[in-house]
């Protein structure tokens, strides 16, 4: 079908246009409706099969959230959601019996099963400053396992009965790269950090193919909601008592019977160089399509900075006894770039401290040495706690820049505090990266927040919360709004080595877009995060709408 939208305020990625034409799930054309003259506007619409006027809505390329968790997303959609009930400990564990009671009256809930939940963040707490433990968790229950994730992902809590089932004691021992919380006779209390969460995660029930599926449904239900159209997702990981062979399965079936929504770009994540070179000698690092294919290999650095497991380089200041924690030992980061760069393979690592970029960036140089690309587009993911030298070495380095200005909306209640003033005052860059030359792409890294992206605009204009009762952080790193839509559609697609496909409303490019309910360009800044989204298009199919127009 050949459809002309027209009379739309369409941001192109260059300039302004007000109409294009759809065939075949491509722009065919993008120009001028008003200053084409009656005979030429009348000509096109002889030759289409379908005319929609945008009635002066703002329309751009659909959004393209470069860093995030789709399985992990799909299956916190599946499970107790803890961000809306995180103002006080006891209200979550309000919650929790509530959610556990209906479970139980409807008869979703076997004896054995888990109760399990994800987003609470224990800053937010108003009458307990500490995270909940296992005898919080009792109060839900004794009978059920209960295991519930910090909205960070880098924390879970269980309670005594999932202690028992999972078989950890004081006798067991502790994970290099994490560790579990004990008391003061050594008995653990149920909080498990960084690779400590594996003792927890082998040990739940093992997910499906079929379930995978519907978890993944579901996040791409939620993101076509927030006009997000391609990801770049790690999700090989999710599950750690489940072979990555069986992630790619479930979002192979999904391609292959047309259910997918969202494009996805995998950030294939392995923790071992045996698994990876698996992956490569098998061949699954040149596999995929427009739909889905296999991208960058994902590595994770350290942990949060919320949780105090972001690895600095120096203590932290409110906290003068830990650093944080690394996840890899250099000797690990440098064998695994080496490997997957010598093979061709992209790389984005996840870095939050200023501790562990030191060792990301000494990875990549050897790597680069070793085996030099002139346009390999290795990156930092989040590269949030930095300093000068680090900035310059990355541009020297020629890397690409994962940012996710989301953060900010609760970072800037605690970055001063937790990694003092001289850390913080050269910390979440933006807008210096691009002056400097340095490319960038945003995202949500949800589950860990909400995939809204017209809100990640916001804070990266604004440099303030959503609410913006707190004065700008770094003001001089805002964005201008060309350059915010750009890092969620341009950046994105250039991220993922696309940006001759998709990210942009241009003649050729891949058909997908977004309607939207304002016009960033002209709303007052502090309202950017509410604009709604009227109508996602996929390959000029309307896969979301809100509402007519």
């Amino acid at each position: 079908m050949k459809v002309v939208y027209k009379n739309g305020t369409i941001y192109t990625g260059e300039t302004f246009a007000d109409y294009f034409i759809v065939e075949d799930g491509v722009f065919q054309s993008v120009g001028m409706w008003s200053e084409e003259n009656e005979e030429k506007r009348k000509e096109i619409e002889k030759q289409v099969d379908k005319v929609v006027d945008l009635q002066g809505r703002f329309v751009c390329a659909g959004f393209n959230d470069s860093h995030m968790h789709l399985l992990n997303l799909g299956s916190a959609l599946s499970m107790a959601e803890l961000s809306k009930h995180t103002k006080t400990m006891k209200e979550m564990i309000s919650y929790l019996k509530e959610y556990l009671k209906q479970r139980q009256e409807s008869g979703m809930l076997k004896k054995g099963m888990w109760i399990k939940g994800r987003g609470f963040n224990h800053d937010y707490f108003e009458d307990e400053n500490r995270f909940p433990n296992r005898y919080d968790l009792d109060q839900v229950s004794t009978e059920y396992p209960i295991c519930i994730t910090r909205a960070c992902g880098h924390i879970c809590i269980v309670n005594s009965k999932a202690l028992e089932v999972i078989g950890v004691t004081k006798e067991t021992e502790q994970v290099e790269g994490g560790h579990f919380e004990v008391d003061e006779q050594g008995e653990p209390l149920g909080i498990f950090c960084e690779n400590a969460l594996n003792l927890v995660y082998e040990k739940l029930p093992k997910v499906t193919v079929e379930e995978m599926k519907e978890m993944i449904l579901l996040a791409c239900e939620r993101l076509n909601s927030y006009g997000v159209t391609s990801v770049q997702s790690d999700d090989y990981a999710t599950f750690s008592n489940v072979d990555y062979h069986n992630v790619m399965e479930a979002i192979e079936q999904l391609r292959e019977e047309k259910k997918l929504n969202v494009r996805i770009n995998e950030q294939v994540h392995f923790t071992t160089l045996k698994d990876l070179k698996q992956f490569v000698e098998e061949g699954n690092h040149k596999r995929g399509d427009m739909f889905f294919k296999n991208g960058p290999l994902k590595l994770l650095g350290d942990g949060s900075l919320g949780a105090r497991t972001a690895y600095l380089s120096r203590p932290y200041a409110d906290q003068k006894d830990t650093r944080g924690i690394p996840v890899y030992s250099q000797q690990q980061f440098d064998e695994m770039c080496s490997y997957a760069n010598q093979n061709g393979m992209q790389i984005a690592i996840h870095s939050i401290g200023d501790g562990i970029l030191d060792h990301i960036l000494l990875a990549y140089e050897k790597a680069l040495k070793e085996e030099a690309r002139e346009d390999h587009r290795h990156g930092i993911v989040h590269c949030q706690i930095t300093r000068p030298d680090q900035i310059e070495k990355i541009k020297e380095l020629g890397l690409h820049v994962y940012l996710q200005s989301i953060f900010l909306d609760y970072d800037i209640h605690i970055v001063k505090e937790r990694v003092g003033e001289e850390l913080a005052s050269t910390s979440y860059q933006a807008k210096s990266l691009l002056e400097k030359g340095i490319t960038i792409s945003n995202g949500s890294d949800a589950p860990v927040e909400e995939p809204v992206v017209m809100r990640g605009i916001q804070c990266a204009i604004t440099r303030q919360n959503i609410a913006h009762t707190v004065p700008p952080y770094l003001e001089k790193e805002a964005l201008t709004v060309k350059e915010a839509i750009d890092s969620f559609t341009k950046g994105g697609a250039y991220a993922s080595f696309e940006e001759e496909k998709k990210g942009q409303i241009k003649e050729g490019m891949i058909a997908d877009f977004v309607v939207l309910g304002e016009n960033p360009f002209e709303i007052n800044p502090y309202e950017l995060g509410e604009i709604p989204v009227l109508k996602t298009y996929v390959s000029g199919n309307l896969v979301y709408e809100n509402g007519t127009f």
